[in-house]
């Protein structure tokens, strides 16, 4: 199509504020191209609509401010950082809203409903007040590795205009007896007198289960202090924990957490949003995200995201829509075998006809014999053929 690419701008630029008729349009225009046999434009302009459902998904619905509420001076970049009096390692790090990627992570719906809701109250601290309640102010966030968690709590953060405390756990851990604890009660007393989000990543280093015969005496004054601690900041501020070790806990932790929010390993649908969201901006056709969205089965976003990466390197170095799809998925397959599903790993090095049967008869794929041709580089009545012969 020509002067696309003005076409293109004219469409981001619409979306930043899309209104059902914007999008209809977008949509006709969309389907037009591609009926015109261009499928990277028209997979251009999916990927545009994809990213604006995104942001619509996460913007809460209702938010009136009301942050003045949350107690506490203001944090800036000359404030001194917090700093372990024996070996001057800083405890924490600070995070600005402005540093922070304005993209909350992708999830399934409910979640983000939820998500939604617990900003939506603590954005809301006066309309609560008046009616007896306060904001859940700490929130547990556990799930396995790669599944966005640290992005979500930064995201939050940021939808609250409040920089970050972010704790490292290098400075925080001392080897000297009582000096972790005490770095503990610093870095609270610094958190209580700021107005902002005390985010504790990789909370099981210091929150671990106070009877594990392999640890130490001092690991249960490190547990004790932390839960004073998070008793002290209980009315004053926003804290936030993340694990991916939620069974290493204490119990006794768990119960200081307000919410406590599990992120699982996105399904489906979830996972095509995630590769059309990490595709831009090379353009894909939609069976191509399909099949990678099958294929990652049992994957993080972590995962799809590399996944993708290979895609996008596969479609520069051949100049063409990911080259072979089905060749760069067995090729990352092999690099990254203890990424992937077992079963699918296994179908991908099958007889061929085994896989092709399974892209055709997947519901959820719902791919023709024509379309599984393109992805595997050769002509519909091979991959007949192949079938049958299986």
């Amino acid at each position: 199509m020509e002067h696309f690419p003005i076409v293109q701008a004219l469409c981001r630029a619409a979306l930043a504020q899309p209104t059902p008729a914007i999008r209809k349009q977008i949509e006709r225009l969309r389907d037009a191209i591609a009926k015109e046999g261009d499928s990277k434009s028209s997979g251009a302009l999916s990927s545009l609509l994809t990213a604006a459902d995104r942001n619509v998904e996460m913007a809460p619905s209702r938010i009136t401010a009301s942050r003045a509420q949350i107690p506490g001076e203001i944090l800036t970049r000359n404030t001194p950082v917090p700093v372990d009096r024996e070996t001057s390692a800083p405890l924490a790090e600070f995070v600005f809203p402005e540093e922070t990627n304005t993209h909350g992570p992708i999830f399934e719906n409910a979640i983000h409903q939820a998500i939604n809701s617990l900003i939506e109250e603590w954005n809301n601290f006066d309309n609560l007040a008046a009616v007896g309640v306060h904001p859940s102010r700490s929130c547990l966030i556990y799930g396995s590795p790669g599944t966005g968690k640290t992005r979500l709590a930064m995201w939050m953060a940021s939808k609250l205009s409040l920089p970050v405390v972010l704790v490292r756990i290098d400075g925080l851990i001392s080897s000297f007896l009582g000096t972790t604890a005490r770095n503990i009660g610093n870095l609270f007393a610094f958190s209580n007198r700021y107005r902002c989000v005390l985010l504790l990543d990789e909370f099981d280093a210091i929150a671990k289960l106070r009877d594990d015969p392999q640890e130490v005496g001092e690991i249960k004054r490190v547990v004790n202090a932390l839960l004073q601690n998070l008793d002290t900041r209980r009315d004053i501020g926003i804290t936030i924990g993340i694990t991916n070790h939620q069974n290493l806990l204490d119990p006794a932790v768990w119960r200081r957490f307000e919410v406590q929010l599990h992120i699982p390993k996105p399904d489906f649908d979830t996972r095509m949003k995630l590769a059309e969201n990490f595709m831009h901006p090379v353009p894909a056709p939609r069976t191509h995200v399909k099949l990678i969205a099958w294929f990652t089965e049992g994957a993080t976003g972590a995962e799809i995201e590399a996944v993708v990466r290979t895609y996008k390197r596969a479609a520069v170095m051949k100049d063409k829509e990911g080259g072979k799809l089905i060749d760069t998925l067995r090729q990352f397959a092999i690099l990254n075998s203890a990424r992937l599903d077992p079963a699918r790993r296994e179908l991908l090095f099958t007889e061929p006809g085994n896989l092709f049967r399974a892209l055709n008869q997947d519901e959820r794929l719902k791919l023709s014999y024509e379309d599984i041709g393109d992805m595997a580089g050769r002509d519909k009545s091979s991959i007949s053929r192949a079938v049958a012969k299986v």
